[in-house]
């Protein structure tokens, strides 16, 4: 297939490359305006700056490589699908709705606030998403290697996702998830994981307080956790192993806990409940 080529240009204003097909750029700088590549299909951009918003609408399979995307291309890739980013520097807000097939690959993402909602079929490989208030929400059958995630409320209403090797500093963390496995990772926050269905930490060293609580079907194999996860796990169903001591326990629901140091409180009170069977024990006091 022969590719429009198109260098060293400059555009403004509505729409220029409006419909653009099969075209590959080089070193073009999109300036302030709106919906530059609209309805467009087989994009190939490298080494391109983008400031106009809604740049990649509507568009069937781009690739954006070594590019920036400045503050004001806010919203630039929406209801599109096959996209991929390579070492992109991108400044701007709200970036990905409502998409399909996403793949980011060593990518620094300044503002990530409110980003990758309703999506679906997410990779992300060796990225840094900061100030990601809200990322991921209600977006389904995400795979990332080595993300260093900053915001809060990270994944939130999502489905089939995996991730490994990553750093996730993220209060309110994978509420109300569904089949989630996180492998090799280290999560910061508060209240993570609550009323998750199928959430599994393998490995996984965790703070903040109040982790895993009203989670069904939790598995927890190897995990640490720090001496502010307190209050813990009070009314989920949990098999867990866990390396080193534990602040506090609170009323689990069922399952199994093995603990290989020691609980600092185990509290069980009447508003446990049923079936309340959980087993639960330590290196200390035993069952």
């Amino acid at each position: 297939m022969n590719m429009i080529e198109i260098k060293d240009k400059e555009y403004g204003g509505e729409r220029p490359l409006y419909k653009l097909h099969d075209a590959r750029l080089e070193r073009v700088t999109i300036h302030l305006g709106e919906s530059s590549i609209k309805e467009s299909g087989n994009i190939e951009a490298y080494d391109c700056t983008f400031q106009g918003k809604y740049v990649f609408w509507e568009c069937r399979k781009f690739l954006a490589q070594d590019c920036h995307f400045e503050t004001s291309a806010r919203s630039s890739l929406w209801y599109s699908e096959n996209g991929k980013l390579v070492r992109c520097l991108v400044d701007a807000p709200k970036m990905f709705r409502r998409m399909q097939g996403i793949e980011l690959q060593d990518c620094h993402f300044t503002d990530g606030q409110e980003m990758l909602w309703d999506c679906d079929r997410l990779s992300i490989k060796d990225c840094l998403i900061e100030n990601a208030d809200y990322l991921c929400m209600r977006t389904d059958n995400i795979r990332i290697d080595n993300l260093h995630l900053e915001g809060n409320y990270a994944f939130q209403y999502s489905k089939n996702v995996e991730i490994k090797n990553s750093l996730l500093n993220s209060k309110d963390a994978l509420w109300d998830t569904e089949n989630v496995t996180i492998t090799d990772c280290e999560i910061n926050g508060e209240y993570l994981g609550w009323y998750s269905r199928g959430l599994t930490l393998i490995r996984c060293h965790i703070t903040g307080e109040q982790p895993l609580c009203y989670c069904e079907n939790l598995t927890l194999v190897d995990c640490t956790f720090g001496a502010d996860a307190n209050l813990m796990l009070e009314y989920s169903t949990v098999r867990a192993t866990i390396k080193g001591d534990v602040h506090s326990i609170k009323n689990p629901t069922s399952g199994s806990i093995s603990v290989e140091g020691h609980i600092g409180e185990l509290i069980i009170d009447e508003n446990q409940k049923a079936p309340a069977d959980c087993t639960i024990k330590d290196s200390a006091v035993g069952s």
